[in-house]
């Protein structure tokens, strides 16, 4: 997973019928009407509603390594969870 930049939406699922697992977790990054970052992520079992969060940060940068931080947590999930997330590509 790449360094998340302005515009940016990631979209990742972790499915493993076995173990019961069925897991997204969306990471969008934008600005706001006053130039602020904004790191917006949400989580939860697929199909249902789910819990969402919105970090604002005065600089892009700051904005970015926050996301990458949350992409690398997700990238430990076989350890945590025993699943992989996977990014969905959604069609144009």
């Amino acid at each position: 997973m790449d360094t998340p930049t302005h515009g940016s939406f990631i979209w990742l699922e972790a499915v493993c019928a076995e173990r019961n697992v069925a897991r997204r977790y969306t990471v969008a990054l934008s600005r706001d009407l006053f130039g602020a970052s904004i790191v917006e992520f949400a989580w939860g079992r697929i199909g249902t509603r789910g819990q969402g969060r919105a970090v604002s940060f005065a600089s892009e940068d700051e904005a970015s390594r926050f996301a990458a931080q949350l992409l690398r947590r997700r990238a430990s999930a076989p350890k945590r969870i025993g699943v992989p997330y996977r990014e969905v590509v959604l069609a144009p």
